[in-house]
Formats: structure tokens, sequence, C-alpha cells
């Protein structure tokens, strides 16, 4: 396994990487003042850009929607690699070859974009087959599915033909030789085109790059004995990681904050074809903890009512199977996640077909809570006519009720639970509460501890950016970031204490433990703390605009305030703790705590005259 990449590299493909050229060919940037470009944000929908990008620090940042970091920050979350992949893919871009620190490179040099060329030049030659004579079949099929020419090209559907050699000669014509173009998945070992007689779907990111593709077949013919077959794993197709129709739903699942999980890429179409322009499918596999991550990054929110992920299975047994499966991986979730099952178990694109493009919006907008669903089918097999019966099935949902992020909704759970099963919600309330406390003193071998609204309370959240009480900690920080030279020893006397937010304050934390060490500053800040939340408030933070020039004065009166600040909770405590003070029955504690208040008073008049500045 090779290891991480040298550092000397890393800095090689910063530098190489101008990130204006790079972010140049997703989106159209414009110059502005200050030596910014701007564009319309690739995250997110807008109309007027808010996209910034600043060549001289090497950053970009949206603030409408507060994505932001350095170049390979901009290409992980454009096309969701990992950090590694994208810094390879740009190593390749600017002709760098990386070393690693044990083993070899991962990936040749140069490999992912020769693959990536060669999917494009296949998908191209897909959809030229389908139009012509030979793709007769292919253009049948899909008729049959309820989609007409403008829906194929829309979606770029292809058709691969039979003869078994015919891409791989119209390949070598373009410059690639089989090593390449078996490294692509595109030929097989003995040289045969790996897709033949069947209608393809290509597989993009959310740049469009053409990752892989996913195929029916269409014939009778036992050669073909799989009914759907997917590229192999490349150098840029992990079927774990990708989403079919990513690139068509990413902005809408932004601006609608929902996503819509199918089976099938004939329910993708089908659903974007209806409206639901927030679907995407699972491409060959199961939906797996790795697409439930992916699909909170492009939600962008940890919040349990931040989001909607809805998810359409059959209603049959194996659809229920799959439910429990992704319930159980439901903690991968920040959103809340639903299931919407049509009438009779039909998927989207039959629906569509049989009931028009409205029942698939009804579809989806009848959702009901994936716990809800879940409850019925635990439930469902156990005898509710008998009383061991009810008390079995109800120790059987009593995780799912304990397992809800959201506190306020248990009570509501409890109640639907008890009405279901037929029991008092009193009851029900005991059993569930005996059920957690007997899980939480014997745990099953191997299974999770359940934990209720724990890891989103406890974990960093981004601080609102226009929050007025917190304006002077973010301002002190974004100077800091910006400016460290312009503070005096020991940061002009502050501490952790003074920043009342906890992300501010864990990146004050970040900034005294990365004091010295190597590297540029802001990077040593990063380095101190890995949390996410920080990274993301150090790229934004350095570069947020100031509200005038940068002086070592301007830094004191920002540092004074927020001393300001801190002093006037501890004057309020210490009124508070003497006014439950008894002066006659405890005269000498109450007259210890006076004279530290007239202290900190006098403390508080002289801080204020310092920050009289206009800092704010």
């Amino acid at each position: 396994m090779a290891g991480l990449i040298n550092p000397e590299d890393l800095e090689t493909v910063r530098e190489r990487s101008r990130i204006e050229d790079v972010v140049a060919t997703y989106l159209t940037l414009r110059r502005t003042g200050g030596g910014s470009l701007t564009g319309l944000c690739p995250f997110h929908d807008e109309k007027t850009p808010s996209f910034h990008v600043t060549p001289a620090r090497g950053y970009y940042h949206c603030f409408g929607c507060g994505e932001g970091g350095d170049v390979i920050d901009f290409i992980r979350k454009i096309n969701n690699v990992s950090f590694t992949e994208a810094v390879e893919y740009l190593a390749d871009r600017c002709g760098v070859q990386l070393r690693y620190t044990e083993g070899g490179p991962r990936v040749e040099p140069g490999l992912r974009l020769r693959v990536l060329e060669a999917n494009k030049l296949a998908a191209e030659f897909f959809t030229g087959q389908l139009m012509g004579a030979a793709g007769l079949p292919g253009r049948q099929f899909l008729d049959g599915r309820g989609f007409d020419q403008d829906a194929a090209a829309t979606f770029g559907i292809g058709f691969a033909p039979t003869g078994g050699h015919e891409l791989r000669d119209h390949l070598r014509n373009r410059g690639f030789n089989d090593a390449e173009l078996v490294k692509s998945g595109l030929i097989r070992e003995q040289g045969w085109d790996f897709f033949q007689g069947r209608v393809l779907w290509p597989i993009r990111d959310a740049g469009g790059s053409v990752l892989g593709f996913g195929a029916r077949k269409i014939f009778d013919d036992d050669r073909m004995p799989a009914k759907y077959l997917n590229t192999p794993e490349t150098p840029v197709y992990k079927k774990s990681h990708v989403l079919y129709g990513l690139d068509l739903a990413r902005t809408n699942i932004a601006k609608k904050n929902q996503v819509v999980v199918v089976e099938g890429y004939t329910d993708v179409m089908a659903c974007h074809l209806s409206g639901v322009d927030t679907a995407v499918a699972s491409c060959g596999t199961a939906f797996g903890d790795d697409h439930a991550r992916l699909l909170q990054r492009l939600l962008g929110t940890g919040e349990v009512s931040g989001g909607e992920v809805i998810f359409t299975f059959d209603g049959d047994a194996a659809g229920q199977a799959a439910a429990i499966k992704v319930f159980k991986g439901d903690t991968n979730f920040g959103a809340q996640t639903y299931v919407a099952v049509a009438p009779g178990g039909l998927d989207p694109c039959d629906l569509r077909l049989e009931q028009g493009e409205a029942a698939v919006r009804e579809l989806v907008a009848s959702r009901e809570p994936l716990y809800r669903y879940v409850m019925r089918n635990v439930i469902s097999g156990y005898d509710l006519d008998r009383a061991d019966g009810r008390l079995a099935a109800v120790r059987a949902a009593a995780p799912l009720v304990s397992s809800i992020r959201d506190n306020s909704l248990v009570l509501g759970y409890i109640r639907e639970l008890a009405k279901l099963i037929g029991m008092d919600p009193d009851e029900v309330r005991r059993e569930v509460k005996a059920v957690q406390a007997q899980r939480a003193r014997h745990p099953e071998p191997g299974s999770e501890p359940v934990v209720v609204d724990q890891a989103p309370s406890q974990a960093l959240r981004p601080p609102p950016a226009n929050d007025r009480r917190l304006e002077a900690e973010r301002g002190t920080l974004r100077l800091i970031l910006r400016s460290p030279e312009l503070f005096g020893p020991s940061w002009n006397q502050l501490s952790i204490e003074d920043f009342t937010d906890p992300a501010y304050a864990a990146l004050f934390a970040a900034v005294l433990a990365a004091e010295d060490g190597s590297g540029s500053w802001t990077q040593r800040v990063v380095a101190a703390n890995a949390d996410p939340v920080i990274e993301q408030l150090v790229i934004t933070l350095a570069v947020e605009p100031v509200l005038r020039e940068a002086t070592q004065a301007y830094a004191a009166e920002y540092s004074a305030l927020l001393r300001v600040q801190t002093l006037a909770r501890r004057i309020a405590e210490l009124k508070s703790k003497l006014q439950r003070t008894d002066p006659t029955a405890d005269q000498a504690a109450y007259n210890k705590m006076f004279a530290r208040l007239v202290s900190l008073e006098s403390d508080r008049r002289e801080l204020i005259a310092l920050a009289s500045g206009p800092a704010l």
C-alpha cells in the first residue's frame, strides 16, 4: 500500500496548479476589483455571482453557501474524491511525478487523465451508435420504457454494438493503446470490448467527467448472463464512491436540501423527467456507508433537521430488508431520512409508465419517516392478539424508538408505537426504558451502543457568519489568521475563555498550538486541529474582507472589545452571587466579592477606552 505523498511534491502541485486556471475549467470567471475573480458557484444554485477566487492567496470562497478552500479542496469537493485522489489528479494535470513515503505511486503518472479522456471518447462513440442503424434495438428498449430521443440525449445514453471490437478499434485510431483501454475498463485482457450489445448510461462526476458506465442487457444471449454490467474498478471509477445522476442533481440537491435515492438508472431518468430533479442511484452495488457520507457532504449540514434523504424501495421483502439495512446506517446522516413506497410496489420508472409523471411526484411527496416504516415492518412479525406477542413487539421496536435523534419526537413515536400495538402508552414507555437500560448494562456482542442525540450536540458546528453577538470573536480570529504579526505577546492577553462559541474557542486553541512549527501560518493552524469545521473556518476567515486597514491599533481594539465582553460576563456572574449572599450572615465572603466586583468594573472601564476605536 502506498504511503503519504512527499510534502515537497505536495507543495509543488499546489504551486503549479494555479487555482484560477483549475476553477476556470468548471465555470466562467470574471475579474473584479482587488485582484479577485468571481463566478456562479458550482456548489449551489444562484443567479448573482457570489463565488470568489483569490489567485494571490490561492483560495476560493463562496459567500452564498460558505464553501471555500484551496485548489485541492476544490477538486475534492467538485469531483467527490479523497484528498490523495485530488492531489494525484492535479499532479497528472501539471506534470508532477509524485513520490510517496512508503511504496510507489498508487496510479502511474498521467493515467487518470488518459482514462478520463478515453471514457469521454467512448461516451461519444456509444451515443453515436445509439442513433445509428445498429442502435435500433437500444432505441426500441428506451421507447418501451417511456424515454424518447430527447431524454436519451439529456442523459447521454448510448449503445454498445455487438461486434465485439468496434470501440477498441475506434479508440486505437484516437491514439490509445490496449493497455490503457484495459486499465480504463473499456476492453478486456483478450482485446474484446467490455460492453457488447447493451444500452449504456454514462456515470459522471459533479464536474461532468465520465467516470465509467452502467449497462443493461437487451438481447437474449446466453453469452451475456448478467442482466446488468458496470465498469470494473479503475483509477477513476469506484462504485462505492459514485452515484448515477449526480451531475444533474447536485445543484438541485443543494438548493432544495433534499436528495431522492432510487434503485436504477431508468428510475433516475423517470424522476428527473417528472420534476423530481434531486434523484440519484448507486451504481452496481447496494447503497452503503460511503454513499451516505457523500450525500451528507452534498447536503452540507450536520443538523438533524437540515435536510431530507428519501429512499424509494419496492414493497416486497427485499425492499423491506433494504430499508432495515439503510436504517442501521442511518447515523451517517445528519438529515432526516424517509421512505417512499408506491402502492403496488411499482418503481418510479414503472409508476411513470402506468400512472404518469404526477404519480412520481406524489410518490416522493407522500414519504414517511424511515423510523416509522421500519417500526411497522418489525412489529408485523408478531401476533398482536396475544399479550406476550404485544410485549415481544414492543421490545423488538424499542431500539428503533431509542435511536431517534430528535428527542422531541420520541414521546410521539412511543404513542404511535402504542397505537400500532394496542397498548397503553405508559406501558410502552416503561418497556422502552427497560430495554434501553438492559442494553446499556449488557450490550449485544458486536452491536453499537444506542446513542440518542449525542453526536450532534458534541460535534463542532460552524458559527453563523452574520451573528452580531459573535462579531468580536469572528473579527479577532479573522485578523489573527490574516495578520498575526499585528498582535503583541500572548496575543494581546487573549485567552480561550474569551471565545464563547465552541468552534471559535477551538480555533483559538489551535492558534495557540500553532505558534511554532513549519509550513505557512494557516497550514500550521489547520494541522493543530483536524476537525473539518476548524479547517473550514480557517479557509473562510482567511479570505473574508476586513472592515478597514489592518493595523496594530485595529488588532488592539478588537482584542480589547473581546476582553470587555468577557469581563461583562464575569461581572454579571459576580452580581448574581452577591444578590444570593446574605451580607450579615456571611460578611467576609460578601466583602471579598464586592471588592472583586469593584476591581472588575475598573478593568472594564480601562478596556472600554482601549476598545473605543471603530473596530466594528
